[in-house]
């Protein structure tokens, strides 16, 4: 029985673990001009966008596409990131 209760035990914290994990995903991307930097959390979320003076010599077209693509490619580095703890955390619990 106390075997049992010490694999519960070990599951949940590692359970808490992986929230704690999942919960601290960030995604970053600055495009290739350095006109824009996004950060999103691990669900995709828009945290943070910052700007540089670069912005001052696009079109409207242009500033909308960077912003877009560059927050699209912070939202992939969340996601890969997500998924590799998953990953790692399923491998553990069928090891």
């Amino acid at each position: 029985m106390d075997e049992l209760e010490d694999r519960v035990r070990r599951q949940l914290y590692r359970f808490q673990d992986l929230a704690d994990q999942m919960a601290a995903v960030r995604g970053r991307e600055t495009s290739e001009d350095g006109a824009v930097t996004a950060e999103v959390d691990g669900n995709g979320a828009l945290k943070d966008l910052q700007f540089s003076s670069a912005v001052s010599r696009m079109t409207p077209g242009e500033f909308e596409r960077a912003v877009v693509d560059t927050a699209a490619a912070a939202a992939r580095n969340a996601f890969e990131r997500r998924a590799e703890i998953v990953n790692h955390f399923n491998e553990e619990m069928a090891g």
